[in-house]
């Protein structure tokens, strides 16, 4: 699994991560006994299943089976290679790694979008400089401190310039040894009437985007006036930029948001800058387009709750509820923080400042249900009785969706407060709901019965056998004794009856021959085989006693030769059925089969 990579230089980087910190930097973990538990990040789920063992600094979800160790993690996760997920944690710990590994092209990206993200840095660094240093990019420089953004700031995320030219970006880029030609899938181009490559980003305020990764894979651009449209222009869709999959500012909000439980969503780059400037952190925005299903899944796997935080005009307050509708949907706890008189967030903070903002819009956000109360009235003349009674229907249907009975009740108050109704009436409404909404459940339990369930019923039909449980428990207290290895491997040797517990075996003698002590994690980088990873994991997971005795030992590995022997017997004496079918003789063939039924059926028993 290393491939190039020497494994002294393996170990120094898995040694100096631990799995429990990076892995909390993506899921919520909470410890329970040894363990920490977490919802798995690879599969949807309500209840935990997800375990990190830091003894053994591995990872496994009891749901969908996936479990490695921290390469293995960020690997699956993020899509990377084992050498990229080498490098990204050396940079982490500061481990140093040589030039020859950094410079590796195993990276799972095409060539092709290398040389764009490659592109895009110098470009970064171009349009930044112009910006900060040069008097092209004085006017883009004097817009962004109007905006009240510092120098500082400017610099965090990297702002720049685009000059109001055809060619500046495609010169500077042919200057550096690229071809702008094949760059067109960067978005930095547009094609011209001759096809040919011209800067798509003229005259611009520049906002650089990265993924999570902090790789720059796309542009966003401002106009500054002048009658130029759009007035935010974004590099086109592209294997490497998928709006609907991104979120601006996630690289470096994702730790705040972990550490604080909680994620703003804002509309925009000016609202998460400005925002970031004031001292929230934890914010990010999407790429000019409605929140995605796949980007309230990305937010769920690193947040309690979610803050969505979008313009005081009309169109932000639509906005606000489909953002909710799709966050709820995921499973988020949701928030939303509520902006009067039109402002957008960058303009609330210029006008009333970072503490203001904080305390009296971010931290006084309403709950989910609180704005949909408010949310539902735009649609009734709360001054006609008809129009009353049908937002209390309306209302009430909410109501009936919510878990809690004592959030129900708050609400019910709520209501009952607002619309001067007694909340025994209210109550009274309300009680069908609730029925109709269980009586729903139960049909849909009946229909489709638990995946868990199922799986239970179909574990419980296939109940490992004696010699089973015997291998499994073996190789697990292999996997945490070098010394119980060595007397397996003395009086068992290879000859497990399993055929990937056999392979494993033989990996595991190998590893401690080659003078290592016990360590899954370890063990686990030296194996290629994605699923033999997966059973050393699931077998290492297996609670098993921790000074277990020589006899306990001993009466495994006498199970297992006990069925080899009954295995061979059977073996020899089916080949002999055979034989006497072959040569006509039914008699003896019958005999035979009367032996084999025996053999099986004390064999059966005496498991």
């Amino acid at each position: 699994m290393a491939g190039a990579i020497p494994e002294e230089i393996v170990e120094e980087v898995r040694k100096s991560n631990d799995i429990v910190d990076i892995i909390g930097e993506h899921v919520q973990l909470k410890k329970q006994g040894r363990n920490y538990f977490g919802l798995c990040p690879f599969h949807g789920e309500k209840s935990p299943s997800f375990s990190v063992t830091q003894e053994k600094q591995i990872f496994h979800c009891f749901g969908c089976g996936k479990g490695g160790n921290v390469f293995t993690f960020l690997m699956e996760l993020e899509g990377i290679s084992f050498s990229q997920a080498v490098q990204q944690l050396a940079k982490r710990s500061g481990t140093d790694v040589p030039a020859f590994v950094t410079e590796r092209q195993d990276s799972g990206q095409s060539k092709e979008d290398q040389t764009a993200l490659e592109a895009n840095e110098w470009v970064v660094k171009l349009y930044h400089n112009l910006l900060r240093s040069t008097k092209e990019g004085k006017t883009g420089h004097e817009y962004l401190l109007g905006r009240g953004l510092t120098d500082e700031t400017i610099d965090t995320f990297q702002l720049g310039f685009a000059p109001n030219s055809k060619d500046f970006t495609v010169k500077f880029l042919e200057g550096k040894g690229y071809k702008p030609q094949e760059l067109f899938h960067t978005g930095l181009f547009s094609a011209d009437k001759e096809n040919k490559p011209q800067d798509r980003f003229r005259g611009r305020v520049i906002f650089p985007i990265r993924n999570h990764l902090g790789k720059t894979v796309g542009f966003g651009g401002r106009t500054l006036g002048g009658g130029q449209e759009p007035k935010y222009l974004n590099s086109s869709e592209s294997e490497l930029f998928q709006k609907g999959r991104m979120l601006f500012n996630f690289d470096l909000a994702r730790n705040e948001i972990r550490k604080s439980g909680q994620v703003v969503v804002f509309e925009g780059y000016n609202d998460v800058i400005a925002a970031y400037q004031a001292g929230v952190r934890n914010g990010v925005a999407t790429l000019g387009t409605s929140l995605t299903d796949t980007q309230a899944k990305l937010l769920k796997r690193y947040a309690e709750q979610v803050v969505i935080c979008y313009d005081g005009d009309k169109a932000g307050f639509e906005a606000s509820y489909r953002a909710l509708q799709i966050l709820q949907k995921t499973g988020n706890h949701v928030r939303i923080a509520m902006l009067r008189d039109g402002l957008d967030p960058d303009d609330y903070i210029r006008e009333n400042g970072a503490e203001k903002f904080k305390r009296s819009v971010i931290d006084a956000a309403l709950t989910a249900m609180s704005f949909k109360m408010h949310y539902l009235k735009r649609d009734f003349n709360l001054s006609i009785e008809g129009d009353r009674l049908q937002y209390v229907e309306k209302v009430l249907d909410e109501i009936a969706q919510i878990e809690s009975s004592v959030e129900r009740e708050h609400y019910l108050r709520e209501l009952s407060n607002a619309m001067d109704l007694s909340v025994e009436t209210l109550t009274a409404d309300l009680e069908p709901r609730l029925r109709k909404r269980e009586s729903k459940r139960t049909v849909q339990r009946t229909a489709n019965p638990p995946v868990q369930k199922q799986q239970t019923r179909h574990y419980e039909k296939k109940m490992p056998t004696a010699y089973q449980t015997a291998e499994k428990q073996l190789l697990a207290h292999m996997l945490r004794t070098a010394a119980i290895a060595d007397k397996v491997q003395e009086e068992l040797g290879a000859s497990f009856i399993t055929e990937q517990i056999q392979v494993a075996a033989t990996h595991l003698y190998a590893f401690y021959e080659e003078g290592h002590d016990a360590d899954v994690s370890q063990f686990v980088s030296t194996l290629s085989d994605p699923a033999l990873q997966q059973l050393i994991i699931q077998t290492a997971m297996l609670p098993v006693t921790e000074d277990i005795s020589d006899q306990e030992i001993g009466d495994y590995i006498r199970t297992i030769k006990r069925e080899q022997v009954n295995k061979t017997d059977v073996s020899q004496l089916l080949a002999q059925q055979r034989q006497a079918e072959q040569e006509n003789d039914p008699i003896r063939a019958a005999q035979i089969a009367m032996k084999i039924m025996e053999i099986r059926r004390t064999l059966k028993s005496s498991l």
